[in-house]
């Protein structure tokens, strides 16, 4: 029989392979849209194309620096 800590560990380490997976999952994703060049043909690139790869950029900027402790998450 587990006791309190080990069943509440044993549910954190599912929960975290869990969402480790669906960020694997959003990974591939991003990295076949990248691919695909964001599904945009370069002689098509307008500045909305833009925008939206900035903004794609910055959030995944904002992720970066978080786990990376980098930018303005910096100690």
């Amino acid at each position: 029989m587990k006791t309190r800590r080990q069943q509440n560990q044993a549910e954190a380490l599912s929960t975290f392979i869990a969402t480790k997976a669906e960020i694997d999952t959003m990974l591939r994703r991003l990295q076949a849209l990248s691919d695909e060049h964001f599904n945009t043909h370069p002689d098509e690139v307008s500045w909305g194309d833009v925008g939206t790869l900035q903004h794609y950029a910055a959030r995944l900027r904002d992720i970066t620096d978080s786990a990376f402790r980098e930018g303005e998450c910096a100690e």
